[in-house]
């Protein structure tokens, strides 16, 4: 729809009707719209990019507010169907992870665990399956409680996945981290990061942008950039 400036909006927050918390909301010309996303100044064409993707190809209502110190993108709704039909946003009303963030964390796991296999032979791959089954027992991972669970995480492309497991923010941090701590103890250092983050070439551009936007700014980011 539109690219706005701070002095043609109206900014307010309403308290969520089921949830402890405010929701950021923007008007304009009577129109109301809820925040789906917030981007730092330097990520102006990723807002750009989302933005278009939003209301061009997915048919959304929504307005793309430019200030100072960030750009942010709004979806439009009636406050009176808050819950009935929230605004897409990165995560779901569930506190699940953006499906893409996930799908890139498995396609990061997927790769070492190739690169294990081609260039460590069977041992060390047995090794990993091993020391990475723990990691999603310890951290209660969703959808992994079986072997054949984790085999298919382990194997089957997430791209072309018809469900990737509904994972939060905190277990993808958990993965990545000792995701690299395995890799830098089977490889011997943490060059292997450059190589497997190639395999997030495979994804559309705006979701790859989005997860290393997220990645840059978690605790991960020093890690694996």
């Amino acid at each position: 729809m539109f690219i706005l400036k701070r002095q043609d909006v109206q900014l307010s927050s309403i308290p969520h009707p089921k949830k402890d918390q405010q929701v950021p909301i923007l008007t304009y010309q009577g129109q109301t719209f809820r925040l789906i996303s917030v981007f730092q100044a330097a990520q102006e064409e990723e807002a750009k990019s989302f933005w278009r993707d939003l209301t061009d190809n997915r048919g959304k209502a929504c307005v793309l507010l430019e200030e100072p110190e960030r750009f942010s993108v709004w979806g439009k709704i009636h406050l009176d169907q808050l819950t009935a039909e929230p605004a897409p946003e990165p995560q779901s009303q569930k506190g699940e992870a953006s499906p893409a963030f996930v799908q890139a964390s498995l396609l990061l796991l997927q790769s070492v665990y190739m690169d294990i296999e081609d260039m460590l032979g069977t041992r060390q791959l047995n090794a990993f399956h091993k020391e990475i089954t723990t990691v999603f027992q310890q951290g209660r991972f969703p959808q992994t409680e079986s072997t054949d669970a984790i085999n298919q995480i382990l194997k089957v492309d997430p791209l072309e996945s018809l469900q990737v497991p509904p994972w939060r923010e905190q277990h993808l941090m958990a993965l990545l981290q000792e995701l690299h701590r395995l890799g830098k103890q089977h490889f011997g250092n943490a060059s292997f990061t450059r190589r497997v983050m190639e395999s997030l070439q495979d994804m559309p551009s705006h979701d790859r942008n989005q997860f290393l936007g997220w990645l840059k700014r978690s605790p991960m980011g020093s890690l694996w950039q």
